[in-house]
């Protein structure tokens, strides 16, 4: 369990929860970011620090939610916190890769057995942001390291100051627990840029070896399993694309503030939120289009065996008719009449094969004047 309190441009990390609740101790809004063992083992204490802080628990619906590895990414709200549970799209390495529990674990090449598509669940609270990842949170300590790093503390021990390079916007401390939330997710699905690598390069060796004459292509059945793994994974993304669309919706509906320095950071959350949602469109895209370009490789592949056939049935149609006169001439001299012209010649037979020879000839420069025996490159 990582416990982050955040107020202005000041960044501390608890080590319990026990403090916090004191009244008056959270002077900012708190960042719980627990793994699902965590959560689970931690629940009583976690909804003890929410009723102190914020006057309200998690309902019992949306624990089992956040506890549940493999719910799809959708939004649910109350009237004292939203939950938004999202699905992410990572490459696993190692040992995470053998453990992930992840729905495509099982089919597709090793790029795809790769792909850990879990759910990291979120609780927006006015004054707290509960978040709930896998085992090993890796984008968990990812976003912690930096958080940390946009607020270094000063040498002396005072506060906290913001990042010398005002350029860096994505190193600000977020102003609010929705603004951390998007910002973690912004975080989960710039991540799929490695394993969108890894895609395209293993999908583009099978382009090469369907395109190739030369090659013998055999591995169908990965083919087969890579196309129902990307489509899986695109449903996953509009599965992300909806939720956080309807947290757009939800958080439009809500009244406008009075103040200016409210509606300035709404307008901040709205831009924010539309930034991670474009991600997702791109993310969409991609899949979309690694999902055609797979259908295209196997039509591709098709179409060039198809144009070798008709290649090799043209030449050897083409070889037919120059030997169907040959082999007329041949049956009419080894027909058994007693008077058949030239057979009683001496130089009869090589009238015959001279006659066969030219209209070979003759027939093989025709077909050739009219490409029949041309090679399609």
């Amino acid at each position: 369990m990582r416990i982050f309190e955040i107020s202005g441009p000041r960044v501390t990390e608890h080590s319990t929860l026990a403090p916090m609740a004191a009244p008056g101790a959270c002077a900012g809004y708190l960042w719980l970011s627990l793994t699902r063992g965590e959560f689970r083992s931690a629940l009583a204490e976690v909804q003890g620090i929410l009723q102190s802080i914020c006057g309200s628990q998690l309902v019992d619906l949306h624990v089992a939610d956040l506890l549940n590895d493999h719910l799809p990414s959708r939004y649910d709200y109350t009237s004292q916190y939203d939950v938004l549970v999202f699905r992410r799209l990572a490459a696993a390495n190692g040992q995470d890769a053998a453990g992930t529990g992840s729905d495509l674990q099982r089919v597709g090449p090793p790029v795809l057995q790769r792909i850990d598509t879990r759910s990291v669940g979120f609780a927006v609270f006015d004054r707290v942001l509960l978040s709930v990842h896998p085992d090993e949170g890796t984008v968990r300590d990812a976003f912690a390291a930096r958080l940390l790093n946009a607020a270094t503390p000063d040498v002396r021990g005072g506060p906290a100051a913001p990042a010398l390079d005002v350029r860096a916007v994505s190193a600000r401390v977020p102003a609010g627990p929705a603004d951390l939330m998007l910002r973690v997710i912004n975080l989960i699905v710039d991540a799929y840029l490695d394993l969108r690598r890894d895609l395209t390069r293993q999908l583009d060796h099978w382009q090469a070896e369907l395109i190739d004459p030369r090659s013998h292509f055999t591995n169908w059945s990965a083919l087969m399993q890579a196309r129902q793994a990307l489509h899986h994974l695109g449903e996953i993304c509009e599965d992300q694309r909806a939720a956080v669309q309807d947290w757009i919706d939800a958080f439009e509906a809500l009244p406008a503030p009075e103040g200016t320095a409210e509606s300035r950071e709404r307008e901040l959350i709205m831009v924010r939120s539309r930034d991670v949602l474009e991600h997702i469109q791109r993310v969409v895209h991609h899949v979309r289009r690694l999902e055609q370009n797979a259908e295209t490789a196997v039509q591709l592949h098709f179409s060039v065996q198809s144009h070798r056939t008709n290649d090799i049935m043209r030449i050897l149609t083409v070889l037919t008719a120059v030997f169907l006169p040959l082999n007329l001439i041949a049956g009419i001299f080894g027909m058994n009449f007693e008077f058949v012209p030239l057979v009683h010649k001496a130089g009869g037979f090589w009238i015959a094969m001279a006659a066969m020879a030219s209209i070979a000839v003759l027939l093989v420069l025709v077909f050739w004047r009219k490409r029949y025996l041309a090679r399609n490159k």
